[in-house]
């Protein structure tokens, strides 16, 4: 069996050198993007009581010795700094980003590593239209940071092209599915929002010619459809804000006020991938509970396990201005300017 060659091997490392001098330089553009804007930079604790809390989401877990002998405390590395961010908006931060290292077990691929970078940002009293604009604005911001050797062609993946000097084109989760999926109503099958049904969708994939798996529910289904014959079409050419998810997947994100079928959530694609997740806020604590409560339900039916809440981030909840905010995936900003091809190569160190 041949030997892999470590990451840190002299040769190895000359060919990813340019990709990680190139980082150096988005990173600063970043931040000098976000200190224009008016926000703070601030730093929050990977050690958390919650790790986060999407059903599908594998944490790293681990515990707090007391040095005076009391019991060790359960403890997870954070998936997102989400939380604790949050809890700075209650304290009266009113802009504020992060530029965190977070951790996912049981990922690893081109697009995925176990620890990576994640920017994540907040704006108090803003709408989802502010978030695209920062979005738009740090592909911009970025991009013209690489040196000029390596931007070719724009924002690349798989051989799809972004252009990141255009606009995101604002599209709704609907819109696609009609565009890209051969007209299929997506919220029509959900005529109980909060409890969407699998057989309606079943039977709007077999009208619109689409092939479905036997088993799933219905966020199975939407997802079949959506990776299949959705994602790999946005982003070409311009980013696509994708935006008014079903209300069923809200996640932390508000119902919207111009129609109670969605929520107030964004996703940023850029060349068929995905680059972000944003929401404009949920500060209603007992219904957080209740979708925190129902997410650890699913993920215990479907993995056997669940983790905690974190009752001291609900309790800042009922105390959170009206916000929005949103997590991008820098190491894959990084992948989309520099053309690479896998994720291991933009990070500094990967993971062994």
């Amino acid at each position: 069996m041949a030997t892999q060659t470590p990451w840190w091997d002299a040769d190895a490392f000359s060919a990813r050198k340019p990709l990680l001098l190139a980082r150096t330089a988005m990173t600063a553009a970043l931040r000098a993007y976000f200190t224009g804007q008016g926000f703070t930079e601030v730093e929050t604790p990977a050690l958390q009581v919650s790790p986060g809390l999407e059903p599908h989401l594998r944490a790293f877990a681990t515990e707090i010795n007391d040095p005076y002998g009391a019991p060790a405390r359960p403890m997870y590395l954070h998936t997102s700094p989400e939380f604790a961010m949050k809890k700075l908006l209650a304290a009266g931060l009113l802009r504020i980003f992060q530029l965190a290292q977070v951790f996912r077990d049981g990922e690893r691929s081109d697009t995925h590593h176990p620890a990576f970078a994640m920017v994540e940002w907040y704006r108090t009293g803003d709408s989802l239209t502010a978030l695209i604009d920062d979005c738009g604005a740090l592909l911009r911001a970025t991009w013209l940071a690489v040196p000029e050797d390596l931007r070719k062609g724009g924002l690349r993946w798989k051989g799809k092209a972004c252009d990141p000097m255009r606009r995101p084109e604002v599209l709704s989760v609907a819109d696609a599915f009609r565009r890209y999926a051969s007209g299929l109503d997506i919220l029509a099958t959900a005529p109980d929002p909060l409890h969407p049904d699998a057989e309606r969708l079943r039977t709007a994939a077999l009208h619109a010619d689409i092939k479905l798996p036997d088993n799933g529910d219905w966020e199975d289904l939407f997802f079949h459809i959506f990776l299949e014959h959705i994602e790999p079409k946005l982003g070409i050419g311009a980013p696509t804000a994708l935006i008014d998810y079903p209300l069923s997947m809200a996640a932390l994100a508000k119902k919207s006020a111009r129609d109670p079928r969605v929520a107030d959530r964004v996703e940023l694609y850029v060349a068929g991938l995905e680059l972000a997740n944003g929401f404009a806020e949920l500060t209603d604590a007992a219904e957080q509970r209740r979708r925190f409560e129902a997410d650890m339900d699913k993920k215990e039916r479907l993995y056997g396990t669940r983790y905690p809440l974190d009752e001291d981030f609900l309790a800042a909840l009922a105390h959170m201005p009206e916000a929005s905010g949103i997590a991008l995936g820098f190491d894959r900003l990084v992948m989309l300017a520099t053309g690479a091809e896998k994720i291991d190569d933009v990070i500094w160190a990967p993971v062994a």
